[in-house]
């Protein structure tokens, strides 16, 4: 459990560092803490709570996923990574932005948004999939 809340934290850590400067170079069309806006959630806080709250949200979601995916090592996590991380983030936006069922839509989805999702779920697969074959091989001894 320590590995899976270490790997969890760092992986929160760098995606709100990356959603962050996606925001701040314009490379994404939408603010990644407005969700608190929108559902009339911590307001009058701060932004440094509001993002330490978001970075809370983002290490419970890896932790989820680091010990729910660690179990399925069989399957390459290039492949689980990569279907996951798109759908995730394709699915994501498409909320985020409102956009309609249209080809055109595709066009305004954020590719450099979509890469990092991928990379950090990679991540998380990655190290999930060594200590569960790494836990795998010390039962066998």
């Amino acid at each position: 459990m320590k590995v899976a809340s270490i790997t969890s934290l760092v992986s929160a850590l760098v995606l709100a560092l990356c959603l962050k400067g996606l925001q701040y170079f314009h490379l994404i069309k939408w603010n990644p803490i407005g969700f608190y806006k929108k559902w009339d959630l911590f307001e009058g806080s701060s932004k440094l709570f509001q993002w330490s709250f978001l970075i809370l949200v983002l290490f419970i979601i890896g932790f989820v996923l680091y010990i729910t995916l660690r179990y399925v090592y069989i399957i390459p996590a290039v492949l689980s990574s990569f279907l996951l991380g798109l759908f995730l983030s394709i699915t994501l936006e498409w909320i985020v932005l409102d956009l309609p069922l249209q080809s055109s839509s595709f066009q305004k989805l954020s590719i450099p948004f979509i890469v990092i999702v991928i990379c950090l779920l990679r991540f998380l697969l990655e190290t999930a999939n060594f200590h569960q074959k790494e836990h795998t091989a010390q039962k066998g001894n």
